[in-house]
Parts: C-alpha cells; structure tokens; sequence
C-alpha cells in the first residue's frame, strides 16, 4: 500500500484523536492532495509549521496503528469475509443452497 493511502487510512482511523489543527493540516495533505504552500496559505501558517503538524499527525496515529492495530484488523477481516463467500460461491456452483448464506456475508463485507 502506498505511504500516502496507508495514512489516509490511518487518519480515518485515528485522526479524531489529533488536535483540530493537526487534523486540518493531515486532511489537506493526504487526502486533499494539497502542497505544504497551499496549506500555508490556507492556515495562515508557515510552511515549516504545516510541515511539523503533519509530521506530528504522523507520529500519533502511526503509533496508535502499532497498539491498536484496528486499521491492520479491519483489512484483514475484509479479506476473510471476501474469502467465505469466494468459497460460498464455489459450493453454489456445485449445487449447495447457501444463498441467505452468501447475502449475509456480502452484507457484512458492505458494512466493513
């Protein structure tokens, strides 16, 4: 996964826990794919001070990840639900009734 979605992920994650101005900073960066400049001049703070907010946003929910792990959990248990109903499917085809079966786990997997 590339740096950038990692932390984007992260931050949908973790990023209530930041400060609302370590928040912003982390938002625009990541997922609103502006440069530290256009921060700048959105904040009104300099490029440096966007640069630490980021940096510090980083820290915190990268650290968070590492105890918590719930981002690594929530893709894993989306694979495991993808998973079930490959193989619901395959019993399908070789005549098995697991259709109320297949639709909860697709349900699930819509809900992860």
């Amino acid at each position: 996964m590339s740096k950038n979605l990692n932390m984007s992920l992260l931050l949908d994650f973790y990023g209530d826990i930041l400060s609302d101005k370590q928040r912003e900073a982390a938002d625009l960066f990541y997922n609103g794919d502006y440069s530290l400049s256009e921060i700048s001049e959105i904040t009104g703070i300099t490029r440096q001070g966007v640069r630490d907010r980021i940096v510090k946003s980083e820290e915190i929910v990268t650290e968070l990840e590492e105890k918590l792990g719930l981002a690594s959990r929530f893709g894993d248990m989306g694979k495991t639900v993808a998973f079930i109903i490959d193989r619901l499917n395959q019993l399908k085809a070789e005549g098995l009734c697991v259709d109320d079966i297949i639709d909860a786990a697709k349900k699930l997997n819509k809900e992860l």
